[in-house]
């Protein structure tokens, strides 16, 4: 919140005047401040917010109001006891005229911590977990600030009242000031999947400290991860984690490299949005289900506070719908595989979408993602032309799990884009059409996230010396791959790509990855080389 969100919207959205004034403070912490963007009646459609910025010429002044309870600022960090500034995100009025979202810094408090007159805040009270951020909900009565309160890197308010932004069209303008704030979703992401890390290095490590049961006869019981069932549990999370963590390393790169470039080129900048918001998806989607299982997997032992389960679950519930709920930022990801980020397809939301039904952009997406192209590439890497034949041939073959996955996504992009056609060549209604086909939507963005890890995973084993070290990262990338062919393997049997002997042999070799990972299990978890002291597991004697 502190530094992300409010030093990162000052930084990106704010001009000179504003790195002077906020900066230095913010980074020292002698200034708390908070981000006010979401509103009781307005999430994830920051378009439609109702909080309302406007310029009194006569004055100078700009006048934030809240106009009814739905536009109250709502759960908003930092806010209930402890920022003194907030960077607001309201309705620009200038002349008369409505000029979109933009964000002004508004102050809170006075350096006693004292509310300032026409401002109300209240504390969201308890949550789920993260009890230890203040979130809090704002209203504002027509709170005056200066004109120079506007965060005006992308549009500015002049003296006369004129407007104006280097940006002419309103909708590239909108999602070019969000776009600036990407790094919160690449800093949720990455706290997701580190989660999912302390989950796995507590439960992998009990796994090879808890005994249970045994052999009759043999006077000893088995270590729990020399079971195939408890290593089925938690391995293929712990490669999906090393997937993910690779992943989070391109993105991490990808922003350093875009936002180090003033002159990084539109397209970077939107591939970057695209891959954050959906690495950010699949990374906090693991992280809720990898430490249940986890928990799950300690037994009585993982519901005890003690442990740490309770808190990593209670703190990183959140992360699915925080910095944009999860299936909002698969929209995002769909979207530019839809349109290519064409300028005419800027608006994000469902009509906006739509749009491009009945242009080029549908004919390109079929024709390139033509089945029986798709077909013959996926058949390329096969030994046999007829999987019935030899369903085990070519099942370890990387190329092979590249080009499944990349058949599956551009198989069911273009899907996609021929229902979406169709009900609009039958006179469907726009918003009606894309309701009707949303499921197919996200599952085609989940398969073009899922390709992107699975070549994270193998870009990063391709650069690594050959060594013992790389062989283990192969078999951790298999074992990822595998597991996520066949978490889907009845999509591929229902499509023609799999056999039902097929199906069994990938099932098969999950199996026997497990085992094969297995005794290099610790050291896995070891290699996050997280302090025990952050750990805090008294299963562990930490």
């Amino acid at each position: 919140m502190q530094f992300g969100l409010f030093g990162g919207a000052i930084l990106h959205l704010g001009t000179q005047r504003h790195h002077d004034a906020y900066l230095a403070d913010t980074i020292a912490g002698r200034l708390l401040g908070c981000f006010a963007m979401t509103e009781t009646g307005h999430g994830s459609n920051v378009q439609a917010l109702e909080t309302t910025a406007t310029y009194d010429v006569e004055t100078g002044e700009l006048v934030v109001s809240t106009p009814s309870d739905s536009a109250r600022k709502d759960y908003i960090g930092n806010a209930a006891l402890h920022a003194r500034l907030a960077v607001v995100f309201a309705q620009l009025v200038v002349g008369g005229e409505p000029r979109g979202v933009h964000a002004l810094v508004v102050p809170l408090r006075d350096e006693d911590g004292n509310v300032l007159p026409g401002i109300r805040i209240e504390d969201c009270g308890r949550k789920i977990g993260l009890n230890g951020v203040d979130n809090g909900r704002i209203w504002f009565d027509d709170v005056r600030v200066p004109r120079d309160a506007l965060l005006d890197q992308h549009a500015e308010v002049r003296e006369d009242g004129t407007y104006f932004s280097p940006i002419e069209n309103p909708d590239r303008r909108f999602f070019t000031m969000l776009g600036t704030l990407v790094q919160g979703r690449v800093s949720v992401g990455g706290a997701g999947i580190n989660a999912s890390k302390v989950a796995l290095a507590v439960a992998v490590e009990y796994a090879l400290r808890r005994r249970q049961f045994g052999a009759p006869g043999s006077g000893q019981e088995e270590i729990l991860l020399d079971y195939g069932l408890h290593q089925r549990r938690l391995l293929p999370l712990l490669a999906r984690t090393y997937a993910l963590h690779f992943a989070q390393e391109r993105v991490r790169t990808d922003l350093h490299a875009v936002f180090s470039n003033l002159d990084a080129p539109e397209h970077e900048r939107r591939a970057l949005e695209s891959r954050a918001a959906g690495t950010k998806a699949l990374g906090t989607w693991h992280a809720s289900a990898t430490i249940q299982e986890c928990r799950e997997a300690c037994g009585g032992a993982g519901y005890l506070s003690v442990n740490r389960f309770d808190a990593l679950r209670a703190d990183t519930d959140v992360f699915t719908t925080f910095e944009g709920d999860n299936h909002i930022l698969l929209q995002l990801v769909a979207k530019g595989l839809l349109t290519d980020y064409a300028d005419e397809f800027e608006n994000l939301d469902q009509l906006g979408m739509m749009r491009f039904v009945a242009g080029v952009a549908v004919d390109t997406v079929i024709e390139r993602t033509s089945v029986h192209k798709l077909l013959d590439r996926v058949r390329d890497v096969l030994p046999s032309g007829d999987p019935e034949v030899d369903a085990d041939a070519g099942i370890l073959d990387t190329s092979y799990h590249l080009n499944l996955l990349r058949w599956r996504e551009e198989h069911m992009l273009a899907g996609v884009a021929r229902r979406l056609k169709r009900g609009m060549d039958d006179g469907g209604d726009p918003a009606a059409v894309f309701s009707h086909v949303q499921d197919h939507v996200i599952g085609a963005a989940r398969a073009h996230v899922e390709r992107l890890l699975l070549e994270s995973f193998v870009d990063k084993v391709a650069t690594m010396p050959d060594d013992a070290n790389k062989a283990s990262m192969q078999l951790v990338c298999d074992l990822h791959a595998l597991s996520t062919i066949e978490a889907d393997r009845a999509w591929f049997m229902e499509h023609g790509r799999f056999s039902n002997a097929r199906s069994k042999a990938v099932t098969a070799m999950v199996n026997e990855l497990c085992r094969r990972v297995r005794p290099i299990a610790r050291d896995l978890v070891d290699a996050f080389d997280i302090p025990r002291e952050m750990l805090r597991a008294e299963i562990l004697g930490a």
